[in-house]
C-alpha cells in the first residue's frame, strides 16, 4: 500500500471516528453541527466538489450553522475537493487556524506497553464516564460533555475507553480512547491532568491502548495533534509516531 492510499484510508476513519448525530450531505460536503468541544465534529468537510457555486454553499451552510447555534467552520486537507477551496477561502476573507497533525504509527508490531506507575491502575470507561471525566480535566461545560458522551455512545465506530486512577482514592490521572477501524486505531482525547503532567502518564497510556487495539486486529496507528504542543508530539514520536499530513481550518471574522 502507497504513503498517499495510507493517508487518505486514514483520513477516512478519522471522519468515521469522529462521527456525531448532527451531520449532512450539502453538495458533496459534510457538514457537521454538533454542540460539542472537538471542531472536526462541528464543521465542514469538503469531500466532492459538488455542483453548486462556492458562494451559494456557503450561504446554505452558513444557514443551517446559524440554526444550530454555532460559527461555520470549514476544515481544510490535503484531500479537500477542490484543491483549490483553500486559497478561495483566503481571498474571500476567511481567516486560518489551528494547524493540526495527523500522525501515523505504521506498524504496531513492536510496541510493548510501558508499566504504570506505582500506586495507580487502570479504569475502563462507558461514553458518558468518560466525556464526564475527560471533559472536567478540560473545563467544558456540561453542554459539550453531553454532546460528547452522545457522540461516543452513537459512533458508527466502535470505541474503548480508559483513564489511570490513584489507587487510593480513585483521583483520575489522565485518560484517553481508541478506535478501532479494520486494520487501523485512533487515538483520541489523550489528556493528562496538568499537575501530574512529566510522569510519562501520556505515553503509558497511549501505548495501553494500542497494544489493547493491537489485540483486536489493528496494525496501524494514527492519531491528531496541534502542531505547536511539542511535549505530546515528543511522546507520540517516542512511541513510533510521525507526521503524515497537517490539516487547518477557515472561519468568518465572527467565527
Amino acid at each position: 500500500m502507497s504513503q498517499t492510499t495510507l493517508l487518505s484510508r486514514i483520513e477516512d476513519a478519522g471522519l468515521n471516528a469522529s462521527a456525531p448525530p448532527q451531520q449532512r450531505w450539502m453538495d458533496g460536503w459534510l457538514v457537521r453541527y454538533s454542540p460539542g468541544k472537538a471542531k472536526r465534529a462541528r464543521c465542514i468537510n469538503a469531500v466532492a466538489e459538488g455542483r453548486l457555486p462556492l458562494a451559494d454553499k456557503l450561504r446554505l451552510a452558513q444557514a443551517l450553522f446559524d440554526e444550530a447555534g454555532l460559527p461555520m467552520v470549514i476544515r481544510i486537507t490535503p484531500f479537500t475537493q477542490p484543491a483549490t477551496l483553500d486559497a478561495e477561502l483566503q481571498a474571500m476573507g476567511l481567516a486560518s487556524l489551528d494547524d493540526t497533525r495527523v500522525m501515523a504509527c505504521p506498524e504496531l508490531t513492536a510496541l510493548r506497553p510501558l508499566p504504570l506507575p506505582a500506586g495507580t491502575r487502570w479504569q475502563p470507561m462507558d461514553a458518558h464516564a468518560f466525556a464526564e471525566a475527560v471533559g472536567g480535566l478540560r473545563g467544558s461545560p456540561p453542554l459539550q460533555r453531553h454532546a460528547h458522551a452522545e457522540r461516543l455512545r452513537l459512533s458508527p465506530v466502535p470505541f474503548q475507553a480508559f483513564g489511570i486512577v490513584r489507587e487510593d482514592d480513585d483521583a483520575l490521572l489522565a485518560c484517553g480512547q481508541f478506535a478501532r477501524e479494520a486494520d487501523l486505531v485512533g487515538l483520541y482525547d489523550v489528556f493528562t491532568a496538568p499537575e501530574h503532567r512529566g510522569r510519562g502518564l501520556a505515553a503509558c497510556l497511549c501505548s495501553y491502548l494500542l497494544v489493547q487495539a493491537r489485540a483486536e486486529g489493528a496494525r496501524t496507528g494514527y492519531l491528531q495533534v496541534e502542531g505547536d504542543n511539542t511535549a505530546a508530539r515528543r511522546v507520540y514520536h517516542r512511541l513510533g509516531f510521525s507526521d503524515g499530513y497537517s490539516y487547518h481550518y477557515r472561519v468568518t471574522a465572527q467565527g
